[in-house]
């Protein structure tokens, strides 16, 4: 199964998110923090973070960039855990049970968007907000293009 890792190409992030994200944690694109945000709400750097920001999942701050990478499915465990709790915390959800179903669709959703990709593959996300509400779109690059071998971490596991 393939996830998503934060990487940093440069120190940018850390002047245009609040809170960025950590090189080498798992990522998602956590679309859902902008369900009720409007043209009001799109101001600074919290505009950047919905524009293109991909959601870390140890520090829930923001990445520009992303790259495929395996994961166990120990650590999707552990992921699901972690998201169910930010729910409970930032969100109101009512329990870590309650919030676990929507914490294991978003991670899902993730390795779904990353599952016909190679290692190393970079992704971006660009986000509108409409009528409808948030419209996003990724971009993929190939690794053979970025040349990530220096930036993306592998998890090999433990025997």
């Amino acid at each position: 199964m393939h996830l998503a890792r934060a990487i940093h190409f440069d120190e940018s992030d850390r002047n245009v998110f609040h809170c960025p994200a950590r090189t080498g944690e798992w990522a998602i694109s956590g679309g859902f923090e902008f369900s009720d945000w409007t043209e009001a709400d799109l101001v600074g750097k919290a505009r950047q973070a919905f524009a293109n920001g991909w959601l870390g999942l140890e520090t829930f701050g923001r990445v520009t960039f992303v790259a495929v990478t395996r994961i166990e499915p120990s650590e999707i465990e552990d992921l699901a855990n972690r998201l169910a709790q930010h729910f409970v915390e930032i969100y109101g959800a009512p329990s870590i049970e309650a919030a676990r179903p929507v914490a294991d669709e978003e991670i899902a959703q993730m390795a779904e968007l990353c599952a016909d990709h190679d290692p190393n593959t970079v992704l971006t996300v660009m986000r509108e907000l409409g009528s409808a509400g948030v419209r996003e779109q990724y971009r993929f690059i190939p690794p053979n293009e970025a040349g990530l071998d220096q930036f993306a971490i592998h998890s090999v596991p433990e025997e």
